[in-house]
């Protein structure tokens, strides 16, 4: 499942829930919304990747590009296990 069509999912598991209290639900869009604003944010470095992608093509060199990309590994990875943590509320199973 894509991250777009997880947090979709999340979204209207969400709205079919009348057992949860207002404070419960306010807490998941707020961690909702983070995650849509990282996922934007990794489109962005990966837009960013591209750039330098290009410029390495051309023979020009991109100082710390390993450490670039080692960041965007890290964000990924925290994007992931955020979203899985949300995933693990939402079925009930340990995190």
């Amino acid at each position: 499942m894509s991250v777009a069509g997880f947090l979709a999912y999340c979204g209207l598991a969400m709205a079919r829930d009348q057992s949860r209290t207002a404070v419960a639900i306010a807490t998941e869009r707020e961690v909702l919304t983070e995650l849509f604003a990282m996922r934007r944010q990794l489109g962005w470095a990966g837009s960013n990747l591209n750039q330098a992608a290009k410029v390495l093509n051309s023979g020009s060199d991109v100082p710390h590009l390993t450490q670039v990309i080692a960041d965007i590994h890290r964000a990924a990875d925290a994007v992931r296990t955020a979203a899985n943590r949300v995933a693990n509320r939402q079925t009930g199973e340990a995190p």
